[in-house]
């Protein structure tokens, strides 16, 4: 291999180590959590968001079960909403209306918000290995108290707006 071969295959690798360097600095610091899950449930992955909401710093939380992490979620509904994730390879959804919440955090807008808790979606997706093989999922948190407030604010507006028709 000449030398100038040699150089350019030492500064392709570069910059891949470099990539790879700035995309885990953009999940770590993304305003979404994101928790990697394996098929044990262990977590191998709890993001900046995750660690600021959570107060779990994510050494401690990696290796840990999730429902250790987290015992409100039961361990048998989580598995069966996570068996075609890891089974089809197909993603899966909560959403606010579905169940408030995954993780209970707390609304971190005491002053401007109206509620005591953070509403939120869930998106889980298989993350294939070079193999093909689902040995990993990530779980994407969501932030939705805006949305879940302003919703329960019009509809109880809707329902004041009704009884005051009812009584006309």
């Amino acid at each position: 291999m000449s030398q100038t071969a040699q150089v350019s295959s030492v500064k392709h690798a570069l910059d891949d180590v470099l990539e790879f360097h700035w995309m885990m600095d953009m999940l770590q610091t993304v305003d979404v959590g994101i928790v990697v899950l394996d098929r044990e449930y262990k977590i191998h992955m709890w993001n900046d968001f995750m660690e600021s909401h959570s107060g779990l710093k994510a050494a401690d939380a990696k290796g840990q079960s999730l429902f250790t992490v987290n015992p409100s979620i039961n361990a048998a509904w989580f598995s069966q909403k996570t068996k075609a994730v890891f089974d089809l390879k197909v993603r899966s959804f909560m959403t606010w209306e579905q169940r408030p919440y995954l993780f209970k955090f707390a609304n971190y807008r005491p002053i401007t918000g109206t509620e005591d808790f953070m509403y939120q979606n869930v998106s889980i997706s298989p993350l294939t290995s070079a193999t093909g093989a689902v040995d990993y999922i990530s779980m994407m948190i969501y932030d939705t108290t805006d949305k879940a407030a302003a919703k329960k604010q019009l509809e109880a507006l809707q329902v004041h707006i009704d009884e005051t028709n009812e009584l006309s």
